[in-house]
């Protein structure tokens, strides 16, 4: 069963974002996400490719469905503001978010907190909690 995920980086127009269909979870997508894409260059070509089946340690190795499978209208998406983009990426199931805000990874499961805003942590904090746990 796949673990679905979307992952952004933060814009001068608002949040750019893909889809991410397998193992979004933190030990998988967001260890790689935060050891091997490090930069904003990274990111920007990571989300040039559009929605992804699979995230490899490089380009080469991340299953683009336009590029590596000839899919169509599977292009990054921009959204006006984070909650835009969680809300749209909840309703096509994806259980974590990643957001490159230009120099570091923050990571949400989507639930929100007490005044309705959208929890996001460290993704590095995320990462250590889930070794202890």
């Amino acid at each position: 069963m796949a673990t679905r995920s979307t992952i952004a980086i933060k814009t001068e127009d608002g949040i750019k974002a893909i889809y991410a269909h397998w193992d979004g979870y933190i030990e998988h997508n967001g260890r790689i996400l935060r050891e091997q894409y490090k930069t904003a260059e990274q990111v920007n070509a990571l989300v040039e490719l559009g929605d992804i089946s699979q995230l490899g340690l490089d380009l080469d190795l991340t299953v683009a469905y336009a590029r590596d499978r000839g899919e169509k209208n599977v292009s990054a998406q921009t959204f006006a503001s984070i909650a835009e983009w969680v809300e749209y990426f909840a309703g096509s199931y994806c259980e974590f978010f990643y957001l490159f805000d230009g120099q570091d990874w923050i990571v949400s499961n989507g639930k929100k907190d007490e005044s309705g805003c959208f929890e996001f942590d460290f993704l590095e904090v995320s990462i250590l909690k889930e070794i202890v746990n």
